[in-house]
């Protein structure tokens, strides 16, 4: 069957008529994966497979047989960042060889809720190694577990990271769609990056039990598919309230199905704020967004050109200081809920690394490791000063001031430059991009394709105030059905070939 940009709409659809099975479908996949991945253009995006994939796929046909299908997602494959808890035959690891073999006793709640809603969870994706919070010189997309992830416009450039594997993964093809993870920017640059839509949601939309974390201030799943439709079937199933995790609490009437806010005439009579904050890195990308803008005025929204969210530059050293020392509290209460694993404590990864260095240290160190666990608990006062200014700049004096001061239903601005190359040795180029004010802030974050730099893809965000997801989600939909921007991966060895 024909698998390269199938909607999981055109799949459900084949497989209500008969066309095909689930088993099928799913087989179809990892033949995929095994062609595309593992030979062919050696993507590396995925670190394991499912190998009960195809016995639940076989119920889930039964079930639709005697039953009929639960939703869109009953018997879609779909691939999860190798952080996230499977309480099954497959590995959590981040990546990192220190949690090799490491299984998880239960799911993780997003996961559950993907079962219940009849997904098949095809594999782990690979990712920049324990979330892309180890080095300060660190190459996105390289875990010592899975090696690296290439990205399919050009092998020789970045995915970006962390969610590098969930983003190569759903580019490619080798499932209907993804899920990654964000702090800052994972599941927003590694689509930009490949050309997909990804929604980074406010924090508590999503739960995050059962996920290796980063940073409680800022963490979340969130889907990266290759339509915003996609996106928002996948966004509907992940979120819930999650009693193990309590701010999903704030989320209490806001789930919707999100598809319901798919509107090819949801930008009428909006007001947009251009934040020209994050143009300037790049000529060309500021020429694609542009024209994107004027897109956006055609579809009927009025711009505010331009607004300013301030020097978000200027908190860079809070929101390093708060993602340190939550970093060392949140990994520790993980790994004490996992007493099977192998290291059971930050300060046991770090001893790990180092007895292990060749092999997970061959390129690139673990000082952002060394800096966590030199900190305190979340009580002393340098931690609390932190939080404070990361949210004073990105929501009181950031996001909230510019949309009430300008009236403004949304901000727009450029996601990514173009990816850079690979770089083991020196690590990450990326010239910029704007995912630190909806990070910080814990609002929410919409990618979309707007365009192509020799043939490495750009995208536009949208962001707003908390729990807005289905607003972002209409504004994306009318500008992707408006300017059908994406473009299936070549698989070029470099970009010099794509622009020849």
């Amino acid at each position: 069957m024909e698998l390269v940009e199938r909607s999981i709409s055109a799949s459900q659809e084949a497989m209500t008529y008969g066309e095909f099975t689930a088993v099928e479908l799913c087989q179809a996949y990892l033949d995929r994966i095994e062609r595309m991945d593992r030979s062919g253009p050696t993507l590396r995006s995925v670190i394991e497979v499912n190998p009960e994939a195809l016995s639940i796929a076989s119920s889930l046909d039964l079930e639709r047989a005697e039953l009929g299908p639960r939703g869109p997602l009953h018997g879609i494959p779909i691939l999860i960042k190798d952080n996230i808890d499977t309480g099954d035959l497959m590995a959590t690891t981040a990546g990192s060889l220190a949690l090799e073999g490491h299984i998880s006793s239960s799911d993780a709640f997003i996961v559950s809720r993907l079962r219940q809603a009849g997904a098949i969870i095809l594999g782990k994706t690979n990712l920049s190694e324990w979330a892309n919070f180890r080095s300060t010189r660190s190459c996105s997309g390289w875990s010592s577990r899975g090696g690296q992830v290439r990205n399919p416009y050009a092998l020789d450039r970045s995915p970006c990271g962390s969610s590098s594997g969930s983003g190569v993964a759903a580019a490619a093809s080798l499932a209907a769609a993804a899920v990654g993870t964000e702090t800052d920017g994972s599941i927003v640059c590694p689509s930009g990056v490949n050309g997909l839509v990804g929604i980074k949601p406010t924090i508590g939309l999503v739960s995050r039990s059962g996920i290796i974390p980063i940073s409680y201030s800022q963490d979340t799943a969130g889907p990266m598919a290759r339509t915003v439709e996609d996106a928002a079937i996948l966004l509907t199933a992940l979120a819930g309230q999650d009693s193990c995790d309590p701010i999903t609490d704030n989320s209490f009437g806001k789930t919707i199905d999100f598809t319901s806010q798919l509107d090819i005439n949801a930008l009428r009579g909006t007001r947009l704020g251009v934040c020209r904050n994050f143009f300037g890195n790049h000529e060309r990308v500021d020429e694609i967004i542009d024209t994107a803008l004027n897109q956006l005025k055609s579809l009927g929204a009025e711009l505010v050109d331009p607004i300013d969210l301030g020097n978000i530059a200027m908190s860079t050293s809070a929101k390093h200081e708060l993602l340190l020392f939550e970093f060392k509290a949140g990994l520790n209460a993980y790994l004490a809920k996992h007493p099977n694993a192998k290291v059971r404590s930050l300060q046991e990864v770090i001893a790990f690394n180092e007895t292990h260095a060749d092999q997970v240290m061959p390129y690139f160190r673990q000082e952002l490791h060394e800096l966590a666990q030199a900190k305190g608990d979340l009580a002393e006062h340098a931690y609390l000063e932190a939080k404070a200014e990361c949210l004073r700049v990105s929501r009181t004096d950031g996001i909230d001031l510019a949309l009430r001061e300008h009236r403004l239903d949304a901000i727009v601005a450029p996601t990514n430059t173009p990816a850079w190359t690979v770089d083991l040795i020196n690590g990450d180029r990326s010239l910029g991009s704007c995912s630190s004010p909806a990070a910080m802030a814990g609002y929410p974050h919409i990618t979309v394709p707007a365009g192509y730099v020799e043939g490495l893809p750009v995208g536009i965000s949208f962001f707003s105030t908390a729990f807005t997801e289905g607003q972002l989600i209409g504004f994306a939909y009318a500008f992707e059905q408006a300017t059908r921007v994406r473009r299936i991966p070549t698989y070029k060895t470099d970009v010099n070939k794509i622009a020849t």
